[in-house]
């Protein structure tokens, strides 16, 4: 790991599940007995929003019950100390890396957090529950709906990763599933551009021998070990 300057971070569900937050492939790919196709695409949304709003307002209630846990301070410690340019990508809905104090985050599947009006495209801090149809804080429609990327959307900040992933000298993979993409792509154009990669992950990945180095379990245990590598 000698001179690294610039550092991307990619995170996965594994760095919140030890939080008490579900992981998306977890219980045989069903999120609390819903299938994907059910509550995670624009289709589903069209077809029963009630369903889909109902299934997010749950888990926009249940995340604010949750805590960051020794990985997601590991990690805004790195970020508060490292000097080089670092950027944190989570795949991650949830805000538990900026209450652990992160700032340099980009959360390419949106945010539980927000809410999206689909009438005026503005986007909103939004804790509540959006199933009786609240008005937009912009416009006042009644057009909202989580602004969380469902599969069949674009994921959020595409052109800024990769820009990162050009001028990065490590790429790190945390508690990835590496079966999603374009997020399981990263290690492939990390490696293509000459750059080191390195997994930390409860198991190996789909993509894990891409990765020069991967280390095994807990996110909680491996991130900090690793930070504390990283900063001296």
């Amino acid at each position: 790991m000698a001179d690294i300057r610039n550092i991307v971070i990619l995170t996965g569900a594994g760095v919140s599940a030890e939080s008490g937050i579900d992981t998306f492939r977890g219980g045989g790919g069903l999120w609390e007995q819903h299938r994907v196709e059910d509550v995670a695409t624009p289709e589903a949304f069209a077809r029963d929003p009630d369903l889909v709003l109902r299934f997010y307002d749950m888990r926009r209630a249940a995340i604010q019950e949750k805590e960051p846990n020794p990985a997601h301070a590991a990690l805004a410690r790195l970020d508060a100390e490292w000097p080089g340019e670092l950027l944190i990508v989570t795949q991650n809905v949830d805000d538990l890396h900026e209450r652990a104090g992160a700032r340099r985050v980009l959360h390419m599947h949106g945010t539980h957090l927000n809410a999206w009006c689909a009438a005026c495209d503005a986007r909103s801090r939004w804790t509540g529950p959006l199933i009786d149809r609240p008005p937009c804080p912009a416009c006042d429609a009644q057009a909202l709906r989580p602004d969380v990327v469902w599969f069949g959307e674009m994921p959020y900040g595409m052109e800024r990763i990769y820009g990162a992933l050009r001028s990065a000298d490590l790429f790190v993979s945390v508690g990835t599933s590496g079966a999603v993409y374009p997020a399981a792509g990263f290690v492939r154009d990390a490696r293509e551009l000459g750059t080191q990669t390195l997994e930390l992950n409860l198991e190996r990945s789909q993509g894990s021998t891409w990765f020069d180095e991967t280390r095994l379990g807990p996110a909680s245990e491996l991130v900090p070990a690793w930070v504390d590598e990283m900063l001296g």
